[in-house]
């Protein structure tokens, strides 16, 4: 009766874990600067799956930040970087995709979130690969208000929202225009250090600043999630056989 019923428990852990929502994806970034982690949102499936193909696949590796403007934002993702020489001009770069755009009312620029880059093409589908980490700056009640006037075409920014802009900052003019689907949990400090750095009349800093990325596994994220919940991480034996029941994350 005992096995039958510890038998019966493990079942269900088993079916409770299979059908718990997974974790949010992170990825780590590691640059010249130092580290950041980002969480891709869930609400821009597109970008979020296709930045995880290119960051599994190695595709950021030894890339540059090639576009750097303090108090605007740190650009990177145009594979010419990789091997570029001194003074090249970069941001053609990229595969021969965009995404759609994924434009969501309660995704703006405040700082530290990704968004993607893109051209000027009419549909504002995004960049297969180059993005962008903002820094922005704060502004203030009478700045939002003209920049709503002269920017926005008469568009009003939530109020949840313009109090981040003025407390947090970020680089408002750009919401709904460009599509916003991740953001630092860690490491907003090393956009402000890449962004301090010297660049040439090009924006493209006069030291190169590299990057590399790696995804978290899902023990990870899980773990990561559950100390941000103020739970502890789980690492035991028992845990790990259970991840291997775990749908492909």
């Amino acid at each position: 009766m005992i096995k039958k019923t510890l038998v019966l428990l493990t079942f269900i852990v088993l079916a409770a874990s299979l059908h718990a929502a997974p974790p949010h994806k992170y990825v780590r970034i590691i640059t010249t600067k130092g580290e950041c982690l980002l969480k891709l949102y869930d609400e821009t499936p597109l970008h979020r799956d296709n930045f995880v193909k290119l960051v599994r696949a190695g595709y950021y590796q030894d890339l540059l930040f090639h576009r750097v403007i303090q108090h605007f934002m740190i650009q990177g993702g145009d594979p010419n970087s990789r091997f570029a020489a001194e003074k090249q001009r970069l941001g053609e770069g990229g595969p021969d995709y965009t995404i759609p755009a994924e434009f969501r009312d309660s995704l703006f620029h405040k700082k530290g979130v990704i968004a993607a880059a893109r051209d000027d093409n009419p549909e504002k589908a995004s960049s297969g690969s180059q993005f962008y980490l903002v820094q922005g700056r704060t502004f203030t009640d009478r700045g939002l208000d003209s920049l709503e006037q002269l920017r926005l075409g008469g568009r009003k920014i939530p109020p949840s929202q313009r109090e981040v802009y003025k407390t947090l900052g970020g680089t408002p003019h750009l919401d709904q225009s460009y599509t916003v689907f991740g953001e630092l949990v860690t490491g907003v400090e090393v956009i402000d250090s890449i962004a301090a750095t010297k660049t040439d009349r090009y924006d493209r800093p006069l030291e190169d600043q590299r990057m590399n990325m790696v995804m978290l596994t899902r023990r990870e994220a899980i773990n990561l999630e559950r100390e941000q919940a103020g739970e502890k991480p789980r690492n035991t034996i028992f845990t790990k056989f259970m991840d291997l029941f775990k749908p492909k994350y």
